[in-house]
C-alpha cells in the first residue's frame, strides 16, 4: 500500500486548468473525484484507466457512499480478477459534468459562489477525456497500459485513442459505439424533456430549495432503463406476471411486475444522481461522433494510434448493437491498427457487460495479459 496521498479510495483534486472545452470555454478550476486500486510500479507503466458509463461513477470496486452497494464493476476489478489489481494500478474518475465530486452543474461556480446549474458549459466526451488526461498528469502517469470502458466508457476509450494516441498502449471497448444514432438521441430527448417538464426543475435552479425534479428524473431513468435490457430478458424475468395481486385492478397502479420494477429503478436513481448532470451527460453522448471529429472518416481517428484494441459486443444489445462495434472494428482495420472483435451471447441486453459473464472475463483478462507479456 502506497503512502502517497494521491492514491487510494475516495480521492479528489482541484486542478488549476484551464481545460479547453470543445464548446470554446476555458474552464477552471477543474475538480476531479477519483479512486485508485493496486500499486503504481516504479516506472508508472502498469496503469489502467477504467471509464464509467452515463450513470456510473468512480466507485468502481469500493462500497458506494450513497447506496452502500458494492462498486459497479467489483466483479471485474480486484486481486486475481480479470483486471487484476495485484498486477495493475487501476484508476477510475468521476467524469466531468457528473455529480459525485467532479466539476458539474451541482458544484459551485467560483465566479458567483452559487451552483453552476444550467450555466455550466456544455461538455463533450472529448472534454471528459481531456480532464482525465489532466488527472493522469497529477498522478504521474504519462502512458496508460490500457484504457477500458463499457457503453459511454467505451466512447471515452475510443476518444483516448484518437485524442492522446501516444498515451495509451491498449484499449478495450465494450458494448459501445463511435457515434450516437438518431434512435439513441431520441430516447435521451424523451428523458431530458421529462426532467425539464417537471415544475421542480425551475430552469435548473433547484439546488437552493433542495427540492429537485425527482419525478422527471425518475421517468427519464425508467425510459432509459428499458434500453439497457433486452426483450427476451424482460420476458423471462417478468412476462405478464402481476405484482402482488391475483387480478388486474382496472386502474393505473403498477399492476404488472415490470411496471413495479421500472418504478423502483426510477425512484432508486433519484437518490444518487443529479437531474442537471443527467441533462449534460446525455447531451455529451448525443454530440459524440468520432468520425465527425476527424474529417468524416472514422478510420482517420486511429491513424496515429499504436495501441492494440479489443472490441466486444453482445448479441441482445439493441442500444449499441453489434453492427456499431463492427463499424469500429472495420475502421480500426482500415487504419492498420491491431484489433480483435468478438460478439458475445447474453440474454441481458446492453447491461450484460455489468453482469456475470465468464466469457467477457476471459476476453478482458486474456487481452490484458497478452499485453503484459509483450
Amino acid at each position: 500500500m502506497s503512502d502517497d496521498p494521491r492514491f487510494g479510495l475516495r480521492r479528489s483534486v482541484t486542478l488549476p486548468g484551464p481545460l479547453r472545452l470543445d464548446g470554446g470555454v476555458l474552464f477552471s478550476p477543474v475538480d476531479i473525484a477519483y479512486e485508485t486500486y493496486g500499486t503504481l510500479n516504479a516506472d508508472a507503466s502498469n496503469a489502467i484507466l477504467v471509464c464509467h458509463a452515463l450513470t456510473g461513477d468512480q466507485h468502481l470496486a469500493s462500497e458506494h457512499p450513497v447506496t452502500g452497494k458494492p462498486g459497479w464493476w467489483a466483479r471485474m476489478v480486484g486481486p486475481g480478477k480479470p483486471i487484476d489489481t495485484d498486477r495493475w494500478f487501476v484508476i477510475c474518475s468521476n467524469v466531468l459534468g457528473s455529480c459525485l465530486g467532479s466539476s458539474g452543474p451541482a458544484t459551485i461556480n467560483p465566479a458567483t459562489g452559487q451552483p453552476w446549474g444550467m450555466q455550466f458549459p456544455v461538455i463533450t466526451i472529448r472534454d471528459m477525456v481531456r480532464a482525465q488526461a489532466m488527472l493522469l498528469d497529477h498522478l504521474g502517469v504519462d502512458r496508460l497500459f490500457a484504457v477500458v470502458g463499457g457503453s459511454m466508457g467505451g466512447m471515452q476509450a475510443l476518444n483516448w485513442a484518437a485524442t492522446f494516441p501516444e498515451r495509451i498502449r491498449a484499449a478495450v471497448v465494450i458494448a459501445s459505439a463511435a457515434r450516437h444514432s438518431a434512435q439513441n438521441i431520441a430516447f435521451h430527448e424523451v428523458g431530458r424533456q421529462a426532467i425539464m417538464a417537471d415544475p421542480k426543475w425551475r430552469g435548473g435552479a433547484y439546488y437552493e430549495a433542495q427540492d429537485p425534479p425527482a419525478a422527471g428524473l425518475a421517468v427519464a431513468r425508467m425510459a432509459a432503463h428499458i434500453t439497457y435490457l433486452s426483450e427476451a430478458g424482460l420476458t423471462a424475468k417478468f412476462g405478464r406476471k402481476l405484482q402482488g395481486r391475483e387480478t388486474k385492478t382496472f386502474g393505473f397502479d403498477a399492476d404488472f411486475q415490470v411496471e413495479s420494477y421500472l418504478r423502483h429503478q426510477g425512484l432508486a436513481f433519484v437518490d444518487r444522481f443529479d437531474a442537471n448532470s443527467y441533462l449534460y451527460i446525455t447531451r455529451a453522448l448525443d454530440y459524440f461522433d468520432l468520425a465527425e471529429e476527424h474529417g468524416g472518416l472514422l478510420a482517420h481517428a486511429f491513424r496515429q494510434s499504436q495501441a492494440r484494441f479489443c472490441v466486444v459486443s453482445f448479441d441482445t444489445d439493441w442500444l449499441y448493437p453489434t453492427a456499431e462495434s463492427r463499424t469500429i472494428a472495420h475502421a480500426l482495420n482500415a487504419a492498420g491498427a491491431p484489433a480483435s472483435f468478438v460478439e458475445l451471447s447474453s440474454p441481458f441486453g446492453h447491461d450484460a457487460f455489468l453482469l456475470e459473464s465468464p466469457e467477457l472475463d476471459r476476453v478482458i483478462g486474456g487481452f490484458l495479459a497478452a499485453g503484459d507479456r509483450a
